[in-house]
């Protein structure tokens, strides 16, 4: 009997913990105001209290003049909570243009759950947010159509005389690692969990976009190094500069490979190293063409749509870099 007394004893003491569980978050993470406007944004409460919590939203520092949230602190207990699954609105009222921060403290202490921090993104015109937007697929597009007036004149000549095999080399590459660090944080759950720890308030900055667009241009140089072998070609050939230069990357390469493989680094840091290979290449790439143009005096053989969707698209991207620096 005093057995069967301490199981009930038991089993009440559990209930009573479950019935004490709850979980707090927010309806999203990111929002976007215009100045002197106004949006809303609720808290949401899963499963009951047994006692009073204190939600408290702290913004950061350099954040206190850009926007104001109403109430910025909740009192949550027995009396005000009816139901399991309750919501408290709160209004973002936006102040100055600018990014802010917001983490939630409860009862004192700060919450360091990606669910429960707040972002937002403070605007001067909401027209400009859609002016950006369009300009960002435009820009996409020209980039990602650039590939192929190269493609199509070396199928027309049958021939890449004129095309440098070091711009070739150096795009295959730089593409490869720029593939390798998009697809990493937007499809490898274990990517994106060591980016989680490392930025426990940051957001992926890989879109779906950035993914298609990278795999898109390993294939489309692919088939430009293909038309190398197919075509006529002189006596061109990589150089080797551009051989040493890419076999100074492959060491780095491998050399990273080999301390994620001793624990000394995360996967996360070596596609981060692949992004910085990508970037150097980037800045290095159209050196040999534009070399090679000058010894021969000529561009015949090299496409001038590929520089003009090329140009085209840094220009566009830096316009949208400006716009969103005069909104935000």
């Amino acid at each position: 009997m005093i057995v069967s007394k301490q199981i009930v004893l038991l089993l009440i003491g559990s209930l009573a913990i479950v019935n004490c569980e709850y979980s707090l978050k927010l309806s999203t993470n990111d929002i976007t105001v215009l100045v002197d406007q106004t949006k809303n944004f609720d808290l949401l409460l899963n499963g009951f209290v047994n006692s009073a919590i204190n939600v408290t939203f702290v913004k950061a520092t350099e954040g206190i003049k850009l926007a104001d949230l109403n109430p910025s602190e909740i009192l949550i207990n027995t009396e005000n909570q009816n139901n399991e699954n309750e919501s408290f609105p709160i209004e973002v009222l936006g102040k100055k243009a600018g990014h802010l921060e917001v983490e939630t403290q409860v009862n004192g202490e700060f919450q360091n759950k990606k669910d429960l921090v707040l972002r937002i993104l403070v605007a001067n015109n909401g027209t400009l947010i859609y002016v950006s937007i369009v300009i960002g697929w435009i820009y996409f597009a020209a980039w990602s159509i650039s590939f192929y007036p190269q493609i199509w004149i070396n199928y027309k000549r049958k021939s890449v005389v004129g095309l440098n095999f070091d711009f070739l080399a150096l795009n295959i590459v730089g593409f490869i690692m720029y593939s390798l660090f998009n697809v990493g944080l937007f499809w490898i759950p274990e990517i994106q969990k060591e980016y989680s720890a490392k930025y426990p308030t940051g957001v992926n900055p890989v879109l779906l976009n950035d993914v298609v667009f990278a795999l898109h241009a390993v294939f489309a140089t692919t088939i430009a190094i293909y038309q190398c072998f197919i075509y006529e070609r002189a006596d061109q050939r990589v150089s080797v500069t551009a051989r040493s230069i890419l076999g100074g990357f492959l060491a780095v390469i491998l050399i990273s490979m080999g301390l994620v493989a001793g624990d000394v680094i995360l996967w996360l840091d070596f596609l981060y190293i692949c992004s910085y290979i990508k970037l150097a290449i980037t800045l290095i790439k159209y050196i040999p063409q534009a070399v090679m143009n000058y010894r021969r005096k000529s561009t015949i053989g090299w496409s001038i749509g590929n520089i003009l969707l090329d140009f085209t698209g840094g220009a566009l991207s830096m316009l949208q870099m400006m716009l969103n620096a005069h909104n935000y």
